[in-house]
């Protein structure tokens, strides 16, 4: 397996083109989980306090024997975190759960945009950067307008924003003011969790032609996007698969016709209306 390919950020900060979800990996086995991703090579761990597993993010990382400034830890500002001050004490007690002496990209979890609070939120991180405690900081589930408001009212844009992504749901428009914002589209969900979409023929197909698996044939979609997918697995061999996909390269028509598959958004995760404390 190829090392995985890096982008820079907006703020000149590296990036891996594929990371992993940590998603419900806890106590002993998930830490065993994300030490043999870093193993494998991952070098992205995306947490988030909701997830309750940020001790075990820390300790993997002290675990695995890679250099603290080789690896790069995600984590998320849960809703109820919301305001100014509140952000900045969010990033500190994350901070202290990981065990760590700063955070790699911290995000806005939902913009709960009924509280009212995402742009002062987004000033508590801008706050957090100055001080060191965090290296990036970007948001997770905005919109183009929220985006656009973020941008307007601080003139910082997010380095990353991390929403819900796959082939059922290729957020093209999304991508597009991401693109032209210089915003690193990350992808959550890439594989369509609980839905048919790895039993679809074209993916198939496509795996037969390229001599890999369906599932390798939606992530290498997602990097030719020019978006981060971060699948969780606690299974060392899928890992390893699921990060092999540089290997092969999707053609303009093929990546097309699997945009095509497009059918929504498949959760009840409009940032518009749901809310998430």
């Amino acid at each position: 397996m190829s090392a995985i390919p890096t982008v820079n950020l907006n703020d000149g900060s590296w990036f891996p083109e594929l990371g992993l979800g940590t998603y419900n990996l806890r106590g002993d086995d998930g830490i065993a989980a994300m030490v043999a991703a870093i193993e494998s090579g991952y070098r992205l761990l995306d947490t988030a306090v909701n997830y309750e597993n940020e001790r075990e993010v820390g300790e993997a990382v002290r675990r695995s024997g890679v250099a603290r400034d080789q690896l790069l830890v995600t984590s998320k500002i849960p809703g109820r975190h919301h305001g100014r001050q509140e952000a900045l004490d969010s990033v500190k007690g994350s901070i202290d759960a990981l065990g760590l002496d700063h955070i790699d990209l911290h995000l806005i979890h939902w913009p709960n945009p009924s509280v009212g609070k995402y742009v002062d939120t987004w000033r508590g991180l801008i706050e957090a950067r100055k001080q060191g405690l965090v290296r990036s900081i970007g948001v997770s589930n905005f919109t183009e307008e929220m985006l656009t408001e973020l941008i307007e009212e601080t003139g910082v844009a997010p380095a990353v924003n991390q929403v819900e992504l796959h082939p059922y749901f290729p957020q093209e428009s999304l991508r597009a003011f991401h693109a032209t914002h210089g915003i690193r589209t990350e992808s959550w969900s890439p594989l369509a969790r609980r839905s048919e979409l790895l039993t679809e023929q074209l993916l198939h197909e496509l795996a037969t032609v390229y001599e890999v698996t369906p599932t390798q044939i939606v992530l290498r979609w997602h990097t030719q996007l020019g978006s981060t997918p971060i699948p969780k697995s606690a299974d060392p061999d899928r890992q390893r698969e699921n990060a092999d996909v540089f290997g092969f390269t999707l053609t303009d028509e093929q990546v097309a016709a699997i945009s095509a598959l497009e059918r929504g958004r498949l959760w009840d995760g409009d940032p518009r209306t749901h809310e998430e404390m």
